[in-house]
This record gives C-alpha cells, structure tokens and sequence, in this order.
C-alpha cells in the first residue's frame, strides 16, 4: 500500500501554495504597450470646422444691424442739430462771409487734395443749396430713408462744410468727419429706418423702386454735368491721373447701385447671392474699421493724458471748470472745481477708463461697465462744459459696442411708447428674424438675424 503510494509521491512534483498574480500586471502583461496621443489630432478639423463657421458669418451676414442703425442715428441726428443750431451763423463759418475765404481755402486744397464741392463755386446761392442739401440729407439718413442714397449725401454734405473752413471744427466734427465715411460702406438702414418699414410691408421689395431709381438718376445727371463744366477736378494737372480722386468714387458708387438694381431685377439668384455676400463683406469691414477707430481715439486719448503733468497730479479738470468759453452753469462748475477729491477722482477715472477700455473688448461684463462709465462722462462733459455736439459725437460712436438685447430691448420700448399701445402689443413689421437656409440674408419684410458686435 505504501509503495504505489510513494512512486506516485515520486513522479508528482510537491504540493506548494500556487503563485499569487496581481490582476493589474496581468492585465498590463497581456496588452500592447499604448501610444500616447498627439495633442495634435483633430486641429485641422478643428480649425477647417471653425474657419467654415466664421467665413459663413462674415459673408453671409451683415454683423451688428442694430448697431450700425445706432451709430446711423446718432451721428446724423448730431450733424442734423449741428447745421439747425449754426444757420444763423452759417455765413461766417463755411459761407463767403468767413475768415478763412475762398482764396485760402483753394490754395489749401490745392495741396492737401481734400473734397468739397463748395469749391465749385464761390456763389452765395450755391452756399446756400449745399448748405440746405446737408441738412435734407442729414435728415434722410436719420429717418432711413433710401439709406444708401442719404448715406452718400450725407458724407458729401460734411466733407463739404468742414473741409471748406478746417479751423471752425473740434474733436466731435473730427468723429463726424470719419463716420460720415464708413457709414457709405454699411449696410446701416436695415432695422429702425422707413427702408425696413417699407421692405416689410411690399409683398416683393419692389415698392417705391421708382424713387430710388429717380434719386440715382439725377445724382448721376447732376455730377456729369459738374464734371463737362470742368467743376470737379478732374483734371491732369498737379501730377494727378484722371482716374484718381474723389470724382471716380462717385462714378463707382453710382455704377454699382445701377449694377445692384439690374441683378436685383433681372438677374435673381446667384447673382444676387453673390452680391449680397460682398456686400456683407463689405458691411463687416467697415464695422471693423469703426470700432478700431473708437479703440484708436480712446487709447490715445488716454496715452497723451498721462504724459501731461497736469493729469499726472490729479488738477486736469480743475483749469477748463474755470474757463468762461466753458462754463455754461458758472456755478455748477464752481462747485465741482471746489471739491478737490471729486477733481482727482474724475481727472484719474478719465485715463483709467480711456487707456483700459481698448483692453476690456474681450470681457464683456468689464467692457460694459466701462462703456456706461464712458457714457456719463460724455453727457457730464456736455452739460458741465457746454460741449453737447461733441458729446453726442462719441455717444454715437460708442454705441458699436452696446449689447445687442440692450438695443433690441430700448427699441421695443419706446416703440410701445410711440405707439401707446398696450404692452406686448406689436406691428406686423416688428417679426422675429428668420433667415432664408443657405442663403444668408432674410425673407422679404424680416429683420436681418441679430448678431451681437461686442465680445
């Protein structure tokens, strides 16, 4: 019994406890060693993904409506008061009666080129219509009325007026000045104005077609007669081409309303879509180049503070309260002179806020709280220093930062105020934007989709 037991015993290894394996080094043994992914992967899709999205955007819509609306509107309202408020003196600052006369001002333009048709003529009665043309075309841009026909008055109106006497002018003319310009290339007549109103009550956008076409037909009558009577300057004298200057831009502006209409007529579909998308593109940039400007104005406004001794000490504000030119409430500015805390307070806030708003853009909770603070000191400046229209200037120019809803929501209400109608009551013309697919602009008689400027 014993010995089967033992060569059994012998021919079987001995028992012993059996190796413990932890499940992790199994598991880690039994696999491939992994690769560590790239970082890399799926940039390109990535960045093609948003590239797609942001030219879609840019082309295929015109970005910040309510924006450009407000700047629209503030800038030809100040210009509008501007030209009111100066008729009685509108002689002696642009008119034949002013310092700086004809001769002066001819030779000057003989050198730096500028544009105003009031050197057309040095006629009283040609003063007079030019003069009353801004103020028609002020008011047309105002109202929205054949925006893109008021929009190039309108900057034929300033440029006109201003670069005939360049010395009657300040910081607000200079704004102005530059936004009379970029609003030509905005499409800026898009919500609040009479084109919008008149869009969403025709069937098919062709309603009142006949006055626009009128409108650009005498403009083009009015500058080929200009031009034989040899009142332009177009001319080859002073080394200039024929095809340089200011008279050309009017004859590509006019070409190209003229090419507008006939593909908006005759050619709908492609055409269309392709113009739509310059002139989205074209829209875009021109918003682009207003709030680099307002950017451009603030920061260095803020720079040049802070190297004058004057705001370095905190006492900036304290000479221009004692200046009679601007005091028009001598003893408000008493008052506030005589608070030396509230003088530092405001001379330091003024190039804190000027220097820091270029750099809040991204933040728009920052950027809001400094755009108000913006806002007040503007209309302060205009009631404590007697300076209203250049307030009102840069109130203007600022609102291509206001928040969209913001817009959205003051204009609602104080269309309800106009109306007097009971609350959530609305025009038919008042629709929810709904954008054609694909197309990117809207249906006939719909708001353009509301896209927010500021970041």
């Amino acid at each position: 019994m014993t010995e089967p037991l033992n060569a059994s015993n012998d021919s079987a290894p001995a028992a012993g406890p059996a190796p413990v394996v932890a499940p992790a080094a199994a598991a880690a043994a039994s696999k491939v060693p992994s690769v560590v992914p790239s970082p890399f992967t799926g940039l390109a899709t990535a960045a093609d993904r948003s590239l797609t999205r942001a030219l879609v955007r840019v082309t295929g819509t015109a970005i910040g409506p309510y924006q450009s609306a407000v700047v629209r509107i503030g800038i030809s309202l100040t210009w509008l008061l501007f030209l009111l408020r100066e008729f009685p003196h509108r002689h002696e600052l642009y008119g034949p009666d002013g310092v700086w006369g004809f001769g002066l001002a001819s030779r000057l333009i003989a050198d730096n080129h500028a544009f105003t048709v009031l050197m057309w003529s040095d006629g009283g009665l040609w003063f007079e219509f030019v003069y009353a043309a801004a103020i028609g075309a002020s008011a047309m841009l105002l109202l929205g009325w054949r925006t893109r026909t008021a929009s190039l008055l309108f900057m034929v109106g300033v440029l006109s007026l201003q670069n005939r006497s360049v010395f009657m002018g300040d910081g607000g003319d200079n704004v102005v000045h530059l936004m009379a310009i970029y609003l030509v290339f905005t499409r800026c007549g898009q919500v609040w104005s009479l084109d919008a109103r008149r869009r969403a009550r025709s069937r098919d956008g062709q309603d009142g077609e006949a006055t626009g076409i009128a409108l650009w037909v005498a403009l083009g009558l009015f500058l080929l007669v200009a031009q034989l009577l040899g009142r332009t300057g177009l001319t080859w004298t002073d080394g200039m081409l024929p095809w340089l200057g200011w008279t050309p831009f009017l004859w590509g502006v006019l070409l190209l309303q003229a090419a507008w209409w006939v593909v908006r007529r005759y050619a709908p579909g492609e055409p269309r879509t392709l113009l739509d998308v310059f002139a989205n593109i074209t829209h875009n940039a021109a918003m682009l180049v207003i709030v680099a400007e307002v950017c451009l104005i603030y920061a260095t406004a803020g720079w040049y503070k802070i190297q004058g001794s004057r705001w370095q000490d905190g006492t900036a504000l304290y000479y221009p309260l004692h200046l009679e030119d601007f005091s028009p409430w001598p003893e408000l500015s008493h008052a506030l002179a005589s608070s030396g805390l509230m003088v530092m307070v405001i001379t330091y806030g003024t190039v804190i806020v000027q220097v820091a708003f270029p750099f809040t853009l991204f933040n728009r909770r920052v950027k809001n709280v400094l755009l108000a603070l913006m806002i007040v000191e503007h209309a302060s400046i205009a009631l404590v220093l007697g300076l209203p229209f250049f307030s009102m200037a840069m109130i203007a120019a600022d609102a291509v930062f206001l928040p969209t809803g913001f817009l959205r929501w003051a204009g609602d209400r104080l269309g309800r105020l106009a109306r007097r109608g009971p609350a959530g009551r609305g025009d038919a013309d008042e629709r929810p934007v709904v954008p054609r697919p694909g197309r990117g602009r809207a249906e006939p008689g719909a708001e353009p989709a509301p896209t927010d400027l500021s970041v």
